[in-house]
């Protein structure tokens, strides 16, 4: 009786469908801050000093408990009464606390819309990434990825498809993309595009790219497929094929 091999784990496993957005995290401090706007709206100099008053003995009170020795509430909201407190001080009398009209908070509403707005342009981007991540799936399980153009921003679509895939390296991937980087397909017919790959790819797929660039100049009419063998070399030593690619790249065949 033959005992079954347990299932080999391939480089093309999917183990998450999706990008990850980080989320913005919880602030205590920001929200004592505001609960203390919200009440404060409307108030004389006079009342932001009582509150101010309040706010500092039930500081004491806290100070008396381990379990709040870490709150950040708390003390937000002691600042921003004393802030605001200052801010009527220094107001012609009669004057009223309105947040809308507080420079502090205006200053503090655009940084806020800044980060949404970071925020939404890194979910679309997100988004963008994973639907093409899906898009490249389908064309490897077609069979046909070789036949595809990259896109502007399919490194970090690599990237995904490496994520999805626990980590490992996607040889065919790599592959695709050294191949359109030395014969200039999709947007590697833009120099622009060519540079910032330098600092968007790893080390063996510019490698294979500048050694695959130099070997299909010096033999002309050679099919890729021919030149298998310089991929292995880049996986494997990528310092020392892209120093074979620049000893090459000073080479002419002879007329």
């Amino acid at each position: 009786m033959t005992t079954p091999l347990p299932p080999r784990r391939t480089d093309r496993r999917t183990t998450a469908p999706y990008a990850v957005v980080p989320r913005e995290p919880a602030d205590p401090a920001r929200t004592g801050r505001r609960w203390v706007r919200r009440r404060a709206r409307g108030m004389t100099a006079e009342a932001a000093a009582a509150a101010l008053d309040v706010a500092r003995f039930d500081a004491r009170q806290s100070s008396r408990h381990e379990d709040l020795a870490g709150d950040e509430r708390g003390p937000a909201e002691l600042g921003e009464w004393e802030r605001i407190a200052q801010l009527l001080a220094d107001a012609p009398p009669g004057t009223v606390y309105d947040p809308d009209t507080d420079d502090v908070v205006r200053a503090e509403l655009a940084a806020d819309a800044a980060a949404a707005a970071a925020r939404e342009a890194e979910l679309r981007e997100a988004m963008r990434i994973a639907a093409r991540a899906d898009e490249l799936q389908a064309l490897r399980e077609l069979g046909t990825l070789d036949h595809a153009e990259p896109r502007t921003g399919d490194e970090a679509v690599r990237d995904e498809l490496t994520r999805r895939a626990g980590s490992y390296i996607q040889d065919d991937v790599d592959a695709w993309l050294a191949r359109a980087l030395a014969t200039r397909l999709g947007h590697y017919r833009d120099p622009v595009a060519r540079e910032a790959a330098a600092g968007l790819l790893t080390p063996p797929v510019l490698a294979h790219a500048a050694l695959l660039a130099e070997l299909l100049r010096l033999v002309p009419g050679v099919e890729v497929g021919q030149l298998a063998f310089a991929a292995r070399l880049a996986a494997t030593e990528p310092e020392a094929a892209g120093d074979l690619a620049a000893v090459l790249a000073r080479a002419r065949p002879e007329r």
